[in-house]
């Protein structure tokens, strides 16, 4: 098993940027591939990001693409998600999750779930 926990999130203006942090904790991190999601009241878990074991390959959403980066450091067992250009229609809380499998935009290719970090966006 491996336990998340994201950090970073909190109220940025229009334009901002904001780093967000996905500690893991337990089996060997990097054999997951992680994600991050995102998710507002009252709609579903929204796909942002996606990296695979090594980091060698990448994936993102289409609203997010250009602005947004992931990336992850095996020696510390963390992930990051570097956000820049942030719109209000980013505001969420975020999520990152680790997959057994090869990550990718579904949410049910992953395992483990962080508790979640708040990102509101002021315009």
């Amino acid at each position: 098993q491996v336990q998340l926990v994201e950090s970073g999130g909190g109220l940025v203006q229009a334009g901002g940027s904001l780093r967000l942090s996905c500690a893991a904790s337990g089996r060997t991190f990097s054999s997951y591939g992680m994600g991050w999601f995102r998710q507002t009241p009252g709609k579903e878990r929204e796909f942002v990001a996606a990296i695979t074991w090594q980091g060698a390959t990448t994936y993102y959403a289409d609203s997010v693409k250009g602005r947004f980066t992931i990336s992850r450091d095996n020696a510390k067992n963390t992930a990051y998600l570097q956000m820049n250009s942030l719109q209000p229609a980013d505001t969420a809380v975020y999520y990152c999750a680790a997959s057994i499998r090869r990550p990718g935009p579904a949410w049910y290719l992953y395992q483990y779930w962080g508790q979640g970090t708040q990102v509101p966006v002021s315009s």
